[in-house]
């Protein structure tokens, strides 16, 4: 009798088994080092462009300056210096890096007799008269806000509630 010997060959998808040492082309531990460096480079970027716009926002698009507007006092008058020796009073509303914004205008103007003869610097002698203007009655009309370039201020300050220029601007105010 003879015994009939069957084989069975169970043929499974598996990955080939390599000999110690050699790695598969393209695949394997090379392909698992390949995407963990492109997920390093990719975090990094994202991590990168999120700083880029932080420093972009801190710089251009904050609309106030680090705590300068702290220091304005909200209930009195300010006087604003500019570049070109004018100065404003009024109050500030709005300090930013582009624009510094008053409204509640004054600024002085200087009278002077028709004999008067000016000095050296422009300034006449001695019958000369200074007054408080209001922003708004000039020829071209403007409203009572004025929005100056940041560039053009030298320095603004808050003026004390008994200085004359506040006790001036009252008494304008009561008319």
């Amino acid at each position: 009798m003879e015994t009939e010997t069957k084989h069975i060959v169970d043929i499974k998808e598996t990955e080939p088994v390599l000999a110690p040492g050699y790695t598969a082309p393209n695949g394997g531990e090379k392909r698992r080092r390949f995407s963990r460096r492109r997920l390093a480079v990719a975090v990094l970027l994202v991590l990168l462009l999120a700083f880029g716009v932080f420093w972009s926002w801190w710089l251009f698009g904050r609309t106030v300056s680090y705590n300068e507007d702290k220091a304005i006092n909200t209930k009195g008058f300010q006087a604003v210096f500019l570049t070109n020796g004018q100065v404003y009073f009024g109050r500030l509303a709005d300090l930013n890096h582009k624009y510094v914004t008053i409204t509640d205008i004054y600024y002085l103007q200087v009278q002077q007799s028709n004999g008067s003869l000016q000095n050296a610097s422009g300034s006449a002698a001695n019958d000369s008269q200074v007054s408080l203007a209001k922003l708004g009655s000039e020829l071209h009309g403007p409203q009572d806000e004025m929005s100056v370039s940041s560039t053009q201020v030298l320095f603004w300050e808050n003026l004390k509630s008994d200085s004359k220029v506040v006790q001036a601007i009252q008494k304008y105010q009561t008319h």
